[in-house]
């Protein structure tokens, strides 16, 4: 008897993409205004109905873990919009943990001053402290720590480099501290907001009983809060950020990261369905219990995202090869149509929360072409959307503008090209270097300021949502209908049979 030869499994549908897919308009109340939306999401996981989750977003986005994206320039500004920035981690230990750091210290109802000098010290170390840190608030104690005895302020206004030599000490032009307004350490926020603007300050020193710097309150962090009314703050009223790991160096990198202040982590990796991310959750888990959090991925299916929530995921990423400079379908015949792919997962995420209890958040990374395609993902069941090419065109990233045929692009490359040489992201256990490239290396088209462009994006999000009759992503994830579209719906559906007298460059 001759035996069977095992056969591969087959789907019998294609995957497919968002441009696939339309949402059909539901009913929608006097109610569903875009102002009345909320776009408030979980990003980690927790017991729903039963516990607040520890972790949420006030907006569905945040920046791919990319040295072509997400800095602290771009953690910042997203952050200020209410997302979340990952840091990339294709870089050294201790300058991701400067970035995380600098995010942290940037903004704060209360800062540990990093900017402080000794009162002997001159005149040309405030302008080299100044250049170091960007600040230019130096407080001046006893022995130039930020807890020592705060002896004066140096703003500036107490000096004239033209009118000064460079030699003059600190404590010849610093104001004195018996000029200065304080305030004792306990003073909540609402006080010390209050005390800065009835004395017309820029900053307030905070002092404990013995005359030693605590904290310091800017003027200017209050108004920016009142600007961006959606930033996502921590328990400190400091900027939430997070920061990618790999599967090789997180004994290292980790407590680096947490000691830095990053709020959340991700392990950065084009496939996630691998024991590497296990072992990588696994020691997260012994060291810190559940007290760090941290993503995985990336996954394509339901087993993947079995496979990593069981492995203790904060949250899981959907998506192989959907991104605009991704080429690792074409390299490796590997991935999945990213609509299909976040469809599956996010029944397995429903499966796995009736069956525990835990709902773990799914992150749609890639397949991100036009704005809408965010409603759609968020429709399908994601709760957030990883955005890289996206953020690559703003002020905000840390790549170079430049200039071709009279038109601005920024450059934009994916972490399996050459230029970044992430090894650690296509990372199977081998030697330690890029052996194929998985990613290329392009422009993309300035777009501006984040800000603006973010704030186009969810006006959006939001019409649709009202469209659909939702006010909440819960609720549009209840209520959507989604339909296939032909080729030809796909055609029809943009402008068609007729001449348009401009054409935009710009992303729409």
């Amino acid at each position: 008897m001759k035996e069977r030869s095992a056969m591969a499994f087959y789907y019998s549908e294609p995957s497919r993409t968002f441009g696939e897919y339309l949402l059909v308009p539901g009913y929608s109340s006097a109610e569903c205004i875009p102002s009345n939306v909320s776009l408030r999401t979980p990003l980690v996981k927790y017991r729903k109905g039963e516990e607040e989750c520890p972790l949420t977003m006030n907006i569905p986005l945040v920046s791919a873990i990319m040295q072509s994206v997400s800095d602290d320039n771009m953690a910042i500004a997203l952050a200020k919009e209410g997302g979340v920035s990952f840091i990339y981690g294709s870089q050294s230990i201790a300058d991701e943990a400067a970035m995380v750091g600098r995010v942290k210290s940037y903004k704060a109802g209360f800062v540990k001053s990093d900017s402080n000098i000794k009162p002997d010290n001159t005149l040309e170390d405030i302008l080299n402290l100044k250049e170091k840190t960007g600040h230019s608030t130096v407080a001046v104690t006893e022995d130039g720590t930020a807890e020592g005895k705060l002896l004066g302020i140096v703003a500036s206004r107490d000096y004239r480099v033209s009118r000064m030599s460079l030699d003059t000490k600190v404590s010849e032009f610093m104001t004195p501290f018996d000029k200065l307004v304080t305030a004792p350490a306990d003073t909540t926020l609402k006080v010390a907001n209050d005390i800065i603007w009835e004395h017309k300050l820029n900053s307030l020193p905070l002092i404990d009983e013995n005359q030693h710097l605590v904290y310091m309150v800017f003027r200017k962090d209050y108004s920016q809060h009142k600007e961006n009314p959606d930033e996502l703050l921590d328990s400190r009223k400091r900027y939430v950020v997070g920061a990618g790991i790999n599967t090789r160096d997180y004994a290292e990198r980790v407590p680096a990261l947490v000691e830095a202040g990053a709020d959340v982590l991700c392990i950065d990796s084009s496939e996630g369905f691998s024991d590497w991310q296990k072992f990588t959750l696994a020691w997260i888990r012994e060291q810190y219990g559940d007290s760090v959090k941290v993503g995985a991925g990336n996954v394509v299916d339901a087993k993947g995202f079995r496979f990593l929530a069981e492995c203790g995921a904060d949250f899981v990423k959907v998506g192989i090869g959907g991104g605009s400079i991704c080429i690792t379908r074409e390299t490796k015949g590997i991935g999945r149509g990213q609509a299909t792919a976040l469809i599956d997962v996010c029944r397995e995420r429903d499966r796995y929360f009736e069956e525990t209890g835990v709902y773990v958040p799914v992150c749609s990374d890639g397949g991100i072409v036009y704005d809408h395609h965010i409603t759609l993902a968020l429709a399908m069941g994601a709760d957030f959307v990883m955005l890289g090419r996206y953020f690559a065109r703003f002020d905000e990233s840390p790549s170079n503008k430049v200039s071709i045929g009279g038109t601005y692009y920024k450059e934009y490359w994916g972490e399996g090209s050459a230029r970044a040489r992430n090894w650690q992201r296509y990372d199977l256990g081998g030697d330690k270097k890029l052996s194929f490239e998985e990613g290329v290396d392009s422009y993309v088209p300035y777009a501006g300021s984040l800000k603006d462009n973010v704030a186009m994006t969810l006006a959006k999000v939001r019409s649709t949502m009202c469209n659909c009759g939702a006010l909440t992503i819960p609720e549009l994830q209840e209520k959507a209908v989604l339909t296939l579209v032909s080729a030809t719906s796909i055609v029809e559906g943009g402008a068609h049979d007729v001449i348009q007298k401009e054409k935009s460059n710009a992303v729409k």
